[in-house]
Formats: C-alpha cells, structure tokens, sequence
C-alpha cells in the first residue's frame, strides 16, 4: 500500500441528483418531497439571461423557506461563471447556513475552485456560520478534463467531481444525437475516456464521482443504460434532469445484494463501500 492516502470527503448518498430551475419556484417543494438524495438549485444553464437576479431571490428564499435537510435532502447551488460573484455572494450571506454544497460550473484550473473557496471563507467568517459548505466540480470542459488531478486537490472543502457531457461534448467538437446518448458512428462508448479520467481522479483524492445529464427524459431505456454505464464503472449516482429520471437513478445505483458475496481482501474493500452505500439508503426510509 502507497505511504501516500487522500482521506475520503464526506460521506453523502448522491444516488440521484435532482436538477431545478432557480426560475421555477413551483417546482421547490415537490423537489423537497421527491424521493431524490440530491437537489441542486439551477442558477446556471436552466435559467435564462433575464431571469437570472429573480432566480437568485427565489433560491434563498426556498433555502430560508424549505427544511431540505429534515426532507432527507441534500441542498446544493449551481451558481453562473466565475465572473458572476453576486451568486456566492448573494446566496450564501442571506442563506448560506441552510446550504450543503455549492456545484462550480465549467471549472478549468484549480484556480477557480480555490477563488469559490476564499469567498466561502470570508462570508462563512464575518456571518459566524458554524457549517463549512463543500465545493463541487462539474467537469465539463477540456480544459478542466487536463487539469482534473489539479482540481481534485484543489480545495478542503472539495466533496465531489461531476461529468457534464453536454458541454464537454461541444468543448471536444464531439458529434452527438442526444445529451449523453451515443453516436452510432462511434465504435463503443464515446464518453467512456471522459468519465474514467474523471472517476479514477476522484477515487485518487477520495471525492465521490456523479454522472451528469441524459437529455431526452421520454427515454427510459436509455437513461438506465447511461446510469448501469456508470455505475458498473464505479460512479455513485447521476443526474435527473426530470422527476422521472429519479427512481431509475436510485434503482440502477442502489447496490444489489448479489455485490455482498466478496471474499478476498480487495473484494471486502469493495463490499465495505456497498455496506456504507446501503446503510445511508436504509437511514433515509
């Protein structure tokens, strides 16, 4: 065994992580009373250039509004780019206490997580918050797929990298049918490079791996197919970008009994994660 050892992050079930719109406040507390572990609030993609400020005041006020924690949520905030402080800012100063993880988007250096982390620091100190809030990496940039070791161990407060096909896909000029479906002209699976450089990178430094989105939500038989993908490469969960999308999330990543019949020493390490994964689920119900 290597002298060197990244203790683990904080442990979170993350099975299925729903996507909200910051712009659709009606959508708040049927995210709350889903059956989802993960919600992250959408002040990025999902909401549109004009709607941005009114999306900021919606999500503090469902933070300040809304017991996600004794909903067994896990609350979390995509904020914009890195030029658009006033979400850090904003959010967490009104409402930061009430918040679990921010989710960083298109991150490309560790530069940028550690600015994130800074600003945490400075507002969690002046407003005497006694939570510290961990930091996520979506990973969907090429630039950010080439520093991806550099941005693991970029932070303290890192918790967990996610793979974001979609930008990755026009980042790599990669031709596409769908968001995280596969191009028949391309012999296998074209994400596969992708996640595995992520996920090996995450395991390293001890941060949990999450897939990202699969675009066309009429397509179940699809999305199960991405999830299985994942999770047989040893990804703990995967976006829902609809309601939908939840139960086959948490059904592909919950782990099967058969996973517990390991003898020898590296299967017992494997099937120590399966114990911990199952004995967080069984605390939610």
């Amino acid at each position: 065994m290597s002298h060197t050892q990244f203790a683990p992050a904080r442990q979170r079930l993350q099975r299925s992580e729903l996507a909200v719109p910051g712009s659709n406040p009606a959508m708040f507390e049927k995210a709350a009373d889903s059956a989802a572990d993960y919600v992250f609030l959408d002040l990025e993609d999902a909401v549109s250039p004009g709607d941005k400020l009114q999306a900021r005041k919606n999500i503090i006020a469902a933070l300040n509004d809304i017991d996600w924690r004794g909903k067994g949520k896990t609350i979390s905030l995509r904020i914009n780019s890195l030029d658009t402080h006033r979400d850090v800012v904003d959010v967490v100063e009104q409402a930061g206490d009430r918040l679990d993880t921010i989710l960083i988007p298109k991150v490309g250096v560790a530069a940028d997580v550690y600015m994130v982390d800074a600003m945490l620091t400075q507002i969690e100190t002046a407003q005497g918050f006694s939570n510290r809030i961990g930091l996520e990496a979506l990973i969907e940039i090429t630039l950010g797929m080439a520093n991806v070791d550099a941005i693991a161990t970029s932070s303290p407060r890192m918790e967990a990298m996610h793979f974001g096909v979609a930008d990755y896909a026009a980042s790599c000029r990669a031709r596409t049918t769908n968001i995280g479906g596969l191009n028949p002209d391309y012999p296998g699976d074209q994400w596969h490079h992708g996640l595995s450089r992520m996920l090996v990178a995450c395991r390293a430094y001890g941060l949990r791996a999450i897939d990202g989105p699969f675009g066309d939500f009429n397509d179940a038989d699809g999305y199960i197919d991405a999830a299985r993908r994942g999770a047989a490469m040893g990804y703990e969960g995967k976006w829902a970008i609809h309601p939908s999308q939840i139960e086959l999330a948490n059904d592909v990543f919950s782990p099967p009994e058969s996973e517990g019949r390991m003898i020898d020493a590296a299967s017992a390490r494997m099937a120590e994660n399966v114990v911990n994964t199952d004995a967080a689920i069984q605390a939610k119900r």
